[in-house]
């Protein structure tokens, strides 16, 4: 597997898991009711929600020979699985919501199983034709006995997935122009057969795919980026059509043979944080945080979160074994700004420019830094852009300006702090002021020395 792919299918699986269980990882918690939120793909006769049946991706690829270009295409999607724990009795087995056995518990609850759908089309062959393939799933049964201290039986674990038809659509076009574009469609559509429009929710996910998405690589071609397409592919770019899904480059920075579409906002070659010791199932959180809260659930949440599902079991044991340096290496790391050269808005690029020696001219009197000020704010021409009210509340106080700023328009800020404040020296040491434009404050005589 290439650098690149293994990255972009870190991410991938992110995608592919997010939300699948949220802290406290316990089927009881309110949060974990109603599952399964991003990528759903529904039967198309199931119409008892807003959900969808199909989700489409258009990108373009630059491909100098379109017969030797070789687009490989993963679908990938999470199948929910019914999981029954059923207790033995006399002549048969009674489905439980728990059962407890030897000390542990096993919980009726929904589960999931990764599905993974991988296909390899040239381009000239899907220039010359839509290809279609299947990319659905076989109705499958498992059971697991349980026997208790004595081996005797206790009950079982019966797994029950639902037959899922899918299909996957490829249709490439040409780009008008002479840069050679090639536009490729890729349709994920859920084709289930389903005889109850009104079912519960909870019913249909089970023939549907969760947390759908595709991973896109290519040889023999690159794909363009449609967040920042170079000028001569922009308006190509303006023209692919996404549906609920976001196309974006992926895997090492800088290469462009591999775009991971997903069913949520990112941007182009996103990672994994390196500090991450593993998924915790919601990459909008902060690790530090999550792991933190998982510390502190009692052993009895504990227990209930490890027979809520395997995964949530994996997350448990992960945090509760977390070496300390690694916890610590979650609270943040400081890393330098790799800039050969500083931003031309810093004034440390602009000699021109010096915030702590600058001046301006007030009412015919020069202010610079350490002169004496009164604060008159929304006076003169600021009086039609100002209606801050905090900044009312300092009208004819007095301050001392630490700096005279110009932003990137050149118009001129007076930095000032004021001269009742017991903060001023804690502010002036952070470089946190208030800012007046020159036309809001009133020269005083005097001013700090060595200003």
């Amino acid at each position: 597997m290439s650098g690149s792919m293994r990255i972009a299918r870190e991410v991938a699986d992110a995608v592919l898991y997010e939300g699948y269980l949220l802290y406290p990882y316990r089927a009881s918690a309110a949060k974990n009711q109603a599952r399964w939120q991003f990528g759903v793909l529904v039967p198309p006769a199931y119409t008892a929600t807003a959900e969808h049946p199909s989700c489409q991706t258009e990108c373009l690829l630059e491909a100098a020979r379109a017969e030797e270009a070789v687009v490989r295409i993963e679908v990938r999607f999470l199948q929910v699985r019914a999981r029954t724990v059923e207790r033995a009795e006399a002549g048969g087995h009674r489905p439980v919501p728990v059962l407890e056995v030897a000390g542990r518990s096993y919980l009726t609850y929904d589960e999931a199983v990764e599905r993974v759908r991988d296909t390899a089309v040239t381009l000239g062959e899907a220039l010359a034709a839509e290809k279609t393939y299947d990319v659905g799933c076989q109705a499958a049964r498992s059971v697991e006995p349980l026997t208790g201290p004595r081996g005797e039986p206790v009950g079982r674990i019966v797994r029950d997935s639902r037959r899922l038809d899918a299909v996957l659509r490829v249709r490439a076009e040409p780009v008008a122009g002479p840069y050679g574009l090639v536009k490729l469609r890729v349709r994920v559509e859920n084709t289930t057969e389903w005889a109850d429009p009104d079912a519960s929710r909870d019913d249909a996910l089970r023939c549907s795919l969760i947390g759908a998405h595709t991973l896109l690589s290519v040889e023999a071609g690159a794909f363009v980026s449609l967040l920042d397409p170079p000028a001569w592919a922009a308006a190509a770019a303006s023209e692919c059509v996404n549906v609920r899904t976001w196309p974006v480059l992926a895997g090492e920075p800088g290469r462009r043979d591999v775009m991971l579409s997903a069913p949520i906002i990112l941007y182009d070659y996103p990672s994994i944080a390196q500090e991450s010791p593993g998924d915790l199932f919601d990459a909008t959180e902060i690790d530090e945080l999550l792991s933190l809260r998982t510390l502190a659930l009692t052993e009895a949440e504990k227990r209930e979160a490890r027979a809520t599902d395997p995964r949530a079991a994996e997350i448990i044991d992960r945090v509760d074994d977390l070496p300390p340096e690694v916890l610590e290496r979650l609270h943040g790391r400081v890393r330098p700004a790799c800039r050969a050269d500083p931003p031309w808005w810093d004034p440390g690029a602009d000699r021109s420019v010096s915030p702590g020696t600058d001046s301006v001219v007030v009412d015919g009197v020069t202010v610079a830094r350490g002169s004496s000020v009164r604060l008159l704010p929304g006076r003169g021409t600021s009086r039609a852009r100002r209606a801050d009210a905090h900044d009312m509340f300092l009208a004819g106080r007095t301050a001392t300006v630490e700096a005279v700023f110009l932003d990137v328009d050149g118009a001129c800020h007076l930095a000032v702090t004021l001269d009742d404040d017991p903060g001023a020296d804690l502010q002036r040491e952070q470089g946190r002021f208030l800012y007046f434009a020159p036309d809001e404050v009133e020269p005083l005589p005097g001013g700090r020395e060595g200003g």
